[in-house]
């Protein structure tokens, strides 16, 4: 047990306008590297009222005894380098210049008053802890107000929040309050890099292209998928109707989860990921043992059916990128979309010229499809096979009325897609017995 008190120096620079108590450091005596903490969650508020921006800040003390920081002298911590230069905060694209340490206060892990931002001010603000009180030196957390000059309350602010040194794994839970009322938060992992707060649908939208185009040249499986779409064709009038239902699909299910309508279970994400691997495996095994293309003229309703599968493997690595969207939610997944289609023409742009030079310059086409088409296979079986060990450590979903009215939802969606197969069907059968018509009469007397 250690008696904790927090001091507080006002100097003429605003910046640097308070301290805090050094033998913070020695409540921990013969710390080394190895005791670096492993999660820590840095809690935060940032509003901006008429021309000065508020920021509240929650730091664990475990953190700051565990990383080495600038002292005053040997009796205080620099709250400038511990607390204020590890966040920079933008007013419509400029950097903020230093902040005001407006008061300081150290608290009790038990203290709740951070989980709302009235409460929080409220306590930064009001009485400090009794020098009577006693704590463990893990168990305290740093609370601090910083006020910013700003222009406007109504501009654009962005942050850039640097906590990552603090632990090997650091959550940012941020929240911004507007001045119209309507809150955002954000979970920031380490250094999240520059955070628009309040984006406008252009930087939404820019941002969720690149996230989509990363997302998917990153994603083996998908890039596996379009692989096996790609072997058997290689041309592009045969790809545009398979590429075009798989996007179709896999936008469909993307939206549809970002809007709440598919299951939240969490036995849900490994099912997925274990129907996207099976996708693999199919779509390689008819290559194999198709060996006419023209048999394969209905595959873009296989792909759009696979699609839609892909299409909630897309949206569990977007669930928390989501964040980013601000209030333009609907651009933002559609240009997450675009992103993925530019994704995959740049595969298939970089896809087709190889296959054709393999197969043109190493190995016929029949052989090397197989032997690319079982490599695949093999791939794809392991991941199949270990995902499904995931899965089933999940107990049988327990039915319920809400479940139940999504299967139902998803099945007509299916009974649909299945309906515009045959109906694809018949119609293809119809044009090719159709009876070729018959040449026009140009006036020639037969000899």
């Amino acid at each position: 047990m250690a008696e904790v008190g927090a001091v507080v120096r006002r100097g003429r620079r605003s910046s640097a306008a308070a301290v805090l108590v050094a033998t913070l450091a020695l409540l921990a005596p013969g710390l080394s590297a190895h005791d670096i903490p492993h999660d820590v969650t840095v809690q935060a508020f940032v509003k901006p009222e008429g021309q000065r921006l508020r920021l509240l800040v929650r730091v664990p003390l475990k953190s700051i005894t565990d990383v080495e920081y600038a002292r005053r002298g040997r009796d205080y911590v620099d709250l400038e380098r511990v607390v204020a230069n590890q966040i920079d905060l933008y007013e419509g694209g400029a950097l903020l210049p230093s902040p005001r340490i407006v008061s300081t206060r150290i608290s009790l892990e038990s203290d709740r008053s951070f989980n709302s931002y009235d409460a929080a001010l409220a306590h930064v603000t009001g009485q400090p802890l009794s020098s009577s009180e006693t704590l463990f030196w893990e168990q305290g957390l740093l609370d601090v107000l910083l006020e910013y000059p700003v222009h406007s309350d109504r501009s654009e602010f962005a942050v850039n929040a640097r906590f990552d040194r603090l632990a090997q794994r650091v959550v940012t839970a941020l929240r911004f309050l507007p001045p119209d009322g309507v809150s955002r938060a954000f979970e920031l992992e380490g250094d999240a890099g520059l955070v628009r707060l309040d984006p406008r649908w252009h930087q939404a939208a820019l941002r969720f292209v690149n996230l989509g185009f990363f997302h998917i040249l990153g994603g083996a499986d998908h890039l596996l998928f379009l692989c096996c779409l790609v072997i058997p064709f290689r041309r592009l009038r045969s790809l545009v109707p398979i590429v075009t239902a798989f996007t179709v699909a896999h936008s469909i299910t993307l939206l549809a989860s970002a809007y709440g309508y598919a299951p939240d279970a969490l036995w849900f994400p490994p099912l997925i990921e274990t129907l996207i691997a099976a996708s693999i495996v199919y779509m390689a095994l008819e290559n194999i043992l198709v060996p006419d293309t023209g048999r394969l003229a209905g595959r873009w309703v296989v792909a759009f059916g696979f699609g839609l599968v892909h299409g909630f493997g897309f949206s569990f690595g977007l669930q928390h990128t989501l964040q980013f969207a601000g209030s333009h939610l609907l651009t933002s997944l559609l240009s997450f979309n675009v992103g993925v289609e530019i994704g995959q023409v740049l595969v298939l742009c970089l896809m087709i010229p190889a296959l054709d030079a393999v197969f043109r310059f190493l190995v016929a086409e029949r052989p090397g499809t197989i032997v690319l088409s079982a490599i695949v296979a093999h791939t794809a079986w392991h991941w199949m096979t270990d995902r499904f060990g995931v899965l089933r450590q999940f107990p049988w979903p327990t039915v319920t009325a809400a479940g139940l009215a999504s299967g139902i939802r998803w099945l007509m969606l299916l009974l649909v897609l299945v309906g515009v197969h045959q109906l694809w069907r018949a119609r293809a059968r119809h044009w090719s017995t159709a009876p070729s018509p018959a040449p026009k009469d140009r006036g020639e007397v037969p000899a």
